[in-house]
């Protein structure tokens, strides 16, 4: 008779424990950007609010406002390549890349985060365009759009691209491949801030 009950207590568990889900599967691996130079430990920088630059949230299409990496098959068809994914969204990871490639290669402080708050007369935003790989030309491809204050009331504007050619599409040439041409982006937009 206990064994009954217990069996009929358990039962709608055991009928829901088939209804749940954890989430999706964990992919093996997943991508992310890794600067080709980086601070050392123990180092800084210090200035004024005149010399700071402050890397505000980079803009995305919705392509790239997710963890997928997009695959451009024609000039109106995308997909995303199977099994690649992002550690967290594109434009997050290649805001904190440019932001440390400008940190070693110059010696001003350096701001990468969303607080408004913080008081700096340089500002750095802009939209990144496109980060993925392209069918036709078999190769990955970042643009970015940067923008940033000009002499007094001025803004400027700047489009930065970078190619990696011959690159098959698979998560393990295209990841790497991606990282490549973010880090020569980031160093042309280090270079262009000065």
């Amino acid at each position: 008779m206990n064994s009954v009950r217990l069996i009929a207590g358990l039962a709608p568990a055991l009928l829901l424990g088939g209804c749940l889900s954890f989430g999706p599967d964990v992919p093996d691996q997943l991508l992310t950007l890794t600067p080709t130079a980086t601070a050392p430990a123990d180092t800084g920088a210090r200035g004024s609010d005149a010399s700071a630059l402050v890397l505000q949230e980079f803009e995305a299409p919705s392509s790239l406002s997710n963890t997928r990496v997009p695959v451009q098959i024609d000039d109106t068809s995308l997909a995303y390549l199977q099994d690649a994914v992002w550690v967290e969204q594109p434009a997050r990871l290649f805001r904190r890349l440019i932001a440390e490639t400008i940190r070693t290669r110059s010696n001003r402080v350096v701001i990468d985060g969303d607080d408004p708050g913080v008081l700096a007369d340089n500002r750095l935003t802009g939209t990144l365009r496109q980060f993925g790989y392209d069918v036709r030309s078999q190769s990955v491809v970042v643009v970015f759009d940067a923008v940033r204050p000009g002499e007094g009331a001025q803004v400027q504007t700047r489009r930065f691209e970078a190619r990696v050619p011959g690159v098959t599409a698979d998560v393990a040439s295209v990841g790497p491949a991606l990282n490549q041409a973010a880090n020569e982006v980031a160093g042309q937009v280090a270079a262009w801030v000065g």
